[in-house]
């Protein structure tokens, strides 16, 4: 007959081989939206939390990473950067109430858009068509002003050594400003099109990507020059010097 001690410890050998369902890596989103992976230093403090299996799934459902939080706890984080480098958000530098957000919704909307108030500040409806994927949008709060190059991803390749005026204005410019579906510009994040690039459009994001970079004279390294040029040249699309 085996002893209760001897169970005891076959039970303690079996759990360690098996493991256990909650031991599996979740991605908390918080209550404000934050998608925190296990190495996130919120991790354990997010008590009220959406559960993800992982990063990609809470970045579709709308999440965002925390400033300064990788995918993996892996990969390198933007040093220095801060969104605030390139201004605090939006800017409205012609003082007509409209920031570039607003700005670039009024530009690319098939019809004319509904405003919040008399005031035309807010835009609260239009129709655009996403680039990403070609859906129609007509609620301006379904939609995200993505910047083709992403400020982090800038800032890595030299927009650290800009002046403040020269950030805001790259922030802030129309030619790097895509309406798209919030889900997926989030999904996206901050990487080049050698890690992501939309379900449609590709071409014409890559190329659009490709002459930002050249128009602001940024430095991607040598892999991600070639794999720019490269995806262009399959695009048939012949890249500017």
């Amino acid at each position: 007959m085996v002893s209760v001690r001897c169970r005891s410890l076959v039970a303690v050998f079996l759990l360690g081989l098996i493991p256990a369902a909650d031991a599996v890596a979740t991605i908390k989103q918080s209550s404000s939206g934050l998608c925190h992976p296990p190495h996130s230093p919120w991790y354990e403090r997010t008590r009220d939390f959406t559960p993800y299996p992982d990063v990609d799934a809470c970045l579709a459902a709308g999440g965002r990473l925390p400033d300064g939080i990788s995918r993996s706890g892996n990969e390198p984080v933007s040093k220095g950067y801060q969104r605030s480098e390139f201004g605090h958000g939006w800017d409205d530098r012609d003082g007509d109430c409209q920031d570039s957000r607003a700005e670039a919704l009024i530009a690319t909307s098939a019809t004319r858009v509904r405003f919040a108030d008399e005031r035309r500040c807010r835009v609260v409806t239009g129709r655009w068509i996403s680039p990403f994927t070609g859906n129609v949008l007509q609620n301006a709060g379904d939609v995200d002003i993505d910047h083709v190059v992403p400020l982090a991803w800038a800032w890595e390749r030299g927009a650290s050594d800009w002046s403040r005026d020269r950030r805001e204005a790259f922030a802030n410019d129309p030619v790097n400003l895509m309406p798209v579906e919030a889900s997926l510009n989030r999904s996206k994040g901050a990487r080049g099109p050698d890690q992501w690039v939309p379900p449609a459009g590709r071409c014409q994001y890559v190329a659009r990507f490709l002459r930002i970079v050249k128009v602001y004279k940024l430095a991607p390294s040598s892999r991600e020059m070639d794999n720019l040029r490269r995806q262009v040249a399959q695009c048939g699309i012949r890249a500017s010097r």
